[in-house]
């Protein structure tokens, strides 16, 4: 395993994240593809032993059985001091509104909810998971503030912002000498690249860690066109963020088959490669201990300035998808996960 700085932070972290989002019970919360805490608890496991550091999970990941099964297995598996937890907390209900709940009380209840389903007493990155249009950003920020100087969080991250947010953000907390945010974890792969224009010059520039999601491209640039996984089959959300563009990104994908058949690899080591020439540590999902293994190899893969151009070549313009497709105010329907939340 290879580590890296991350940001403006003393956070050293292995160069794969192991994202939690399919762990969790399957019963509940927006998923129905999750994988139970047994199964959970071998990835895991696995991870630890490849010498992953790094664990991204969520309040949101059905509805904190996530935290629950990564808390329980690190307790077990791990020293605290020798991994980095990332957890995420979702915008403010309707009912917390309507009772006069503010931003700031809200992060604070929403921070002590995760630490009591991680069963730690501080998280290494506490972030914000969905811009909140109907809560003011001081708050936010004050509230993500309050955490750090209670020693609940080390740092704190941003997820699913425009470059233009994270930078308004940043100097707001710089002007009132509050924390700023180390890192930013938004929807980056070979098939989704729009945060080129904007977020990788502002990340470059002040230093901040880019650690982003869907790294595989929900698992599209880790298998062979036409093969399907159980979420593939199950995870409408996916579906949301990839289908309208299948037929432009199937270049691509190819194109990935075809260096990794060449090379003698498999899919994710070639997609993954890609991106860790880009970013300081992609969050890898993983459901099956084959997964994580794949991630962990992709860091002996080094491409060459050919290769990279060969997969980048194909790309055309994208529209948003997934969350950022969404991140706009005014919503006319409530997203699954705002949904779910409201009825936890």
């Amino acid at each position: 395993m290879k580590y890296v700085k991350l940001g403006n932070s003393s956070l050293n972290v292995s160069r794969i994240c192991l994202g939690c989002m399919g762990f969790g019970d399957s019963s509940i919360g927006q998923h129905s593809w999750t994988i139970d805490e047994t199964h959970s608890r071998e990835i895991i496991g696995r991870a630890l032993e490849l010498g992953v550091n790094f664990f991204d999970t969520a309040i949101a990941y059905q509805l904190g059985t996530s935290e629950q099964y990564l808390g329980r297995a690190l307790r077990d598996m791990a020293h605290r001091n020798d991994v980095v937890v990332a957890t995420k907390f979702l915008p403010r209900t309707e009912q917390e509104i309507t009772a006069g709940i503010d931003g700031k009380q809200h992060v604070l209840n929403s921070l002590n909810t995760s630490l009591k389903n991680l069963g730690m007493d501080y998280v290494d990155i506490y972030i914000y998971h969905i811009w909140d249009y109907n809560t003011p950003a001081s708050e936010i920020l004050e509230g993500m503030t309050e955490a750090v100087k209670q020693g609940k969080a080390r740092y704190i991250g941003i997820a699913n912002v425009y470059a233009y947010q994270l930078a308004k953000m940043n100097a707001l907390a710089e002007k009132m000498g509050w924390a700023k945010f180390i890192a930013v974890q938004n929807h980056y792969n070979l098939i989704m690249r729009e945060e080129e224009r904007e977020m990788f010059k502002l990340c470059h520039e002040d230093n901040i860690a880019m650690t982003p999601y869907s790294a595989l491209a929900s698992g599209i640039l880790a298998k062979r066109p036409g093969e399907k996984s159980l979420r593939q089959e199950r995870d409408s959300f996916m579906h949301f963020k990839y289908d309208s563009t299948a037929q432009q990104d199937s270049v691509i994908v190819n194109r990935v088959v075809e260096l990794a058949e060449s090379r003698g690899v498999e899919m994710t080591q070639i997609a993954l490669a890609w991106l860790l020439a880009k970013v300081e540590s992609p969050i890898v999902g993983a459901t099956k201990i084959h997964h994580i293994e794949d991630a962990a190899r992709a860091l002996d893969v080094m491409l060459t300035r050919e290769e990279i151009n060969y997969l980048e070549e194909p790309y055309v313009p994208h529209n948003l998808s997934g969350v950022m497709a969404v991140n706009k105010p005014a919503m006319k329907e409530k997203p699954v996960w705002v949904a779910a939340a409201s009825n936890r």
